[in-house]
């Protein structure tokens, strides 16, 4: 989708949907604390918990991935089906169109691409995860309780005819009655009271005989009745403060921008020397792979152009034809000499047998 149909199908739904995104995390977070996620699946994982922004902004999309489609696997395992938790390296793909293919069996309708569920964060991953965690409390028979009131007596405030107690709280109300109803009332000032009384006692510090009331008691408590209601408290409110909290909340808002962008930043530059680094151990593998070919290749196109082996290879077939010819000489020696020996040995047979012979022969004649 473009960006001019993006903003034409957020027109078409209102200035409001926007901030629908901020809602549904909201809503997800609460049923995902229902089902006890942390202890069930972060715990097992060894996950960090999740805030309740971490669908609806963009921050890490790789982490932001494996932690939508880990939380997808679980829940769909809590509402009744099976579905193998997804590891960090799987494929993105495979892993969306399994759990499209599970959303649809629960009933639920992906009129989205599912490119939108690959960035790991949007309206569309946090709806898919609210489905599916409103279909594991349904399947768990999850039910709200009627809430219950802690039951408190409360104590009537007994006040005294000659005691009055002024809280906070009284006051704040006071001021605000005394500003609505635009100074139509008569108050007393308590520094003017004051003032008056310090006068008075001045002037009459020692009476000259002893004062005896003659008023009666009746009558001063119903007029104590009637001027009960004027005895307010005026507080003077300094009209600087005001800004000086102003002020202070600026500071503090500037401070804490501040410190999130360089949290920003420190986490960006870990990340990226955490990429350099691994991509410089994988250069370094290769180099090293690279030069063990390379000195392979070396040696041997050096013993393929050296010919030394070459020399050595004539001067030992020189030696063993030389070796053969001393043996054949060895050979015809060993024969002549067997030879003679037959031939000397069958002359004396031959000799043995005709000197045998001739003795035999002259006897008979």
């Amino acid at each position: 989708m473009t960006e001019d149909g993006r903003r034409m199908e957020e027109e078409e739904r209102g200035p409001g949907a926007v901030f629908h995104v901020f809602v549904l995390m909201e809503d997800l977070l609460e049923k995902l604390k229902l089902l006890d996620y942390e202890e069930d699946l972060l715990r097992k994982q060894n996950m960090r918990p999740i805030s309740r922004l971490y669908f609806a902004l963009p921050t890490n999309p790789g982490e932001q991935f494996y932690m939508f489609s880990s939380l997808a696997a679980w829940l769909i395992n809590k509402a009744g089906r099976y579905f193998e938790q997804p590891q960090e390296y799987d494929d993105p793909n495979a892993v969306i169109s399994k759990i499209l293919s599970e959303l649809r069996s629960f009933g639920g309708t992906a009129d989205f691409p599912p490119s939108k569920l690959k960035a790991g964060y949007g309206e569309q991953v946090c709806y898919v995860l609210d489905f599916l965690a409103e279909k594991a409390l349904k399947h768990i028979d999850f039910t709200w309780n009627r809430p219950t009131y802690p039951s408190e007596e409360l104590e009537e405030e007994v006040v005294g005819e000659d005691d009055a107690e002024l809280t906070l709280n009284k006051i704040e109300d006071e001021i605000v009655e005394e500003d609505s109803d635009n100074d139509e009332e008569q108050f007393i000032d308590l520094n003017v009271l004051k003032a008056q009384t310090s006068k008075l006692s001045a002037e009459s510090s020692k009476p000259a005989e002893i004062l005896e009331s003659n008023t009666d008691a009746a009558e001063w408590y119903l007029e104590v009745e009637r001027v009960l209601p004027q005895l307010k408290v005026t507080v003077r409110t300094d009209n600087k403060d005001w800004r000086a909290h102003v002020d202070q909340m600026h500071q503090h808002r500037d401070g804490m921008e501040t410190s999130l962008g360089e949290t920003k930043l420190k986490e960006q530059h870990q990340q990226v020397t955490e990429k350099v680094t691994e991509k410089t151990q994988i250069l370094s593998e290769l180099n090293e792979d690279l030069e063990k070919v390379k000195q392979e290749i070396e040696e041997k196109g050096s013993s393929i152009t050296d010919g030394a082996p070459l020399v050595k290879m004539k001067q030992a077939l020189t030696k063993l034809k030389q070796e053969n010819i001393q043996m054949d000489i060895r050979i015809g020696v060993v024969e002549h000499a067997l030879l003679q020996s037959k031939l000397k040995e069958k002359s004396n047979m031959t000799r043995d047998m005709h000197a045998a012979v001739i003795p035999e022969s002259s006897i008979d004649y």
